[in-house]
């Protein structure tokens, strides 16, 4: 009797094969839907100029594509589980290709207000991504893999690269078909390589999908939707995701304003705080694979605490008024590019960790629906890069403190890690009631040394 050994999935196996294809094919998409969805950050100087705008709607326009790419996550991730993600995600570049384009023929501020939330649904690419790699990959290398997809975060650095040369080189020329240069050329630019793009996900990746809820019924996958839990982790995406979106759109200018440089400057400054909250994020889901995504929380959210509480602080100094009449100043305080750079940079390291922390906490606690829960706590994160834009400008208004922006990311911060904090001592405490009262451990031994006797 002849037995055959059962089949063992290898490196090569087209399993492992598909899922490499899905997640390497998804993350440069992804970087590219990332570029077109925060585009608005590095042309907004040029688009101010050119349309008069004030500060306040300027980050309205950066608002309303931030607002539309984050609007339709939950049903993208719900429709990824059901149909597959190479479907989804080829129909997302190619619609995106179209007002893409036509933010280049925008000749009003209510036009440009309307393209610029057309072309946000570039931002919705990301929850596609997450539940379609979610379904290819094998539970222990989740976090890291969809780390590494969402890293194409970087993809908010790729205009402030590529803009500012662009709109140099390329300001008051007219080329075939009548397109303008300047920065109306970089929407055209981007509607090719999504239309490029859309070709190759379609052909590189598995013609045959996986597509876990494709039996599952639209009322079991929106279940986990009650659970408080989900809601929890999504204020987290606020603070990790939707604070970055923010600040990715509104440094460039915070730049220019404050520190009087160029753009083409403020764009690579910028870019020292995108990388590391991109670039990390695989590192973030390498380290909540190994140590545990709750170290990692923790660790995000007490450093973003010490940068926002340091940058939130306004340059100036203490007058005081003496009885004989005189003033004298004390405590000047004022802080220039250089340290504000440094503290940026610390501020995405804390960020790209923590977004791979919240989603690694997803496929554990709900492994069947991932494109829901995913989906709902990628929209509310990146709502909450809709508000904070508009947010920085009204309390800059409000206090006259442009350090204000930093005000607002301190207070959320906080309200997430006090959140976390109650959550983990209430369930320790619930599993273990007995140790509510210790301060710490018994002795290990039944007699206690004169020593722990005179340290207890």
């Amino acid at each position: 009797m002849t037995t055959t050994a059962p089949a063992v999935a290898t490196p090569e196996s087209p399993r492992t094969s598909g899922a490499n294809r899905v997640l390497w094919t998804s993350t440069v998409a992804f970087t590219l839907m990332f570029a077109v969805w925060l585009m608005f950050g590095i042309l907004g100087k040029p688009i101010r100029e050119e349309f008069g705008l004030t500060d306040t709607q300027l980050s309205w326009v950066s608002a309303f594509a931030v607002l539309n790419g984050s609007m339709w996550r939950l049903p993208a991730g719900m429709l990824t589980d059901r149909i597959g993600g190479r479907k989804v995600m080829t129909a997302m570049l190619a619609a995106t290709a179209v007002p893409a384009f036509l933010v280049s023929r925008a000749d009003s501020y209510g036009m440009l207000l309307v393209l610029a939330f057309l072309v946000g649904f570039a931002g919705n690419s990301f929850s596609v991504g997450i539940a379609w790699n979610a379904a290819w990959t094998p539970r222990e290398r989740q976090g890291f893999a969809l780390g590494l997809f969402g890293a194409g975060n970087v993809g908010a650095s790729v205009t402030k690269f590529i803009g500012p040369p662009i709109i140099l080189a390329t300001a008051g020329t007219t080329f075939a078909l009548g397109i303008q240069g300047g920065w109306r050329l970089i929407p055209v630019v981007y509607a090719v390589l999504l239309l490029l793009m859309a070709v190759a996900v379609w052909f590189l990746t598995p013609s045959v999908d996986r597509k876990p809820g494709a039996s599952t019924s639209l009322g079991e996958m929106l279940l986990p939707l009650r659970q408080l839990r989900v809601w929890r982790f999504s204020l987290y995406y606020v603070a990790v995701f939707g604070a970055y979106v923010a600040l990715a759109a509104w440094l460039p200018l915070y730049y220019i304003d404050n520190f009087d440089v160029s753009l083409t400057t403020a764009g690579l400054l910028t870019a020292l705080f995108i990388f590391p909250a991109s670039l990390l994020r695989p590192v973030g889901g390498w380290f909540s694979d190994r140590w545990g995504a709750r170290r990692a929380m923790y660790g995000t959210f007490l450093v973003m605490l010490l940068a926002t509480g340091i940058l939130m602080m306004p340059n100036g100094h203490i007058v005081i008024n003496h009885a004989d009449g005189t003033q004298t100043e004390h405590l000047a305080y004022a802080m220039n590019i250089v340290p504000f750079t440094a503290l940026l940079f610390l501020l995405g390291c804390a960020m790209g960790v923590g977004k791979a922390a919240v989603y690694k906490h997803i496929p554990e606690y709900f492994p069947g629906n991932v494109g829901a829960v995913g989906g709902l706590v990628g929209m509310l994160g990146g709502l909450g890069g809709f508000f904070l834009p508009p947010m920085f400008a009204y309390t800059k208004l409000w206090s006259g403190f442009p350090t204000s922006t930093f005000f607002v990311l301190f207070l959320l911060t906080a309200v997430c890690l006090i959140w976390m904090h109650l959550t983990i001592v209430r369930m320790l405490h619930d599993r273990s009631p007995e140790l509510a009262d210790k301060l710490e451990h018994e002795p290990t031994t039944a007699t206690a040394t004169p020593f722990q006797e005179a340290r207890a």
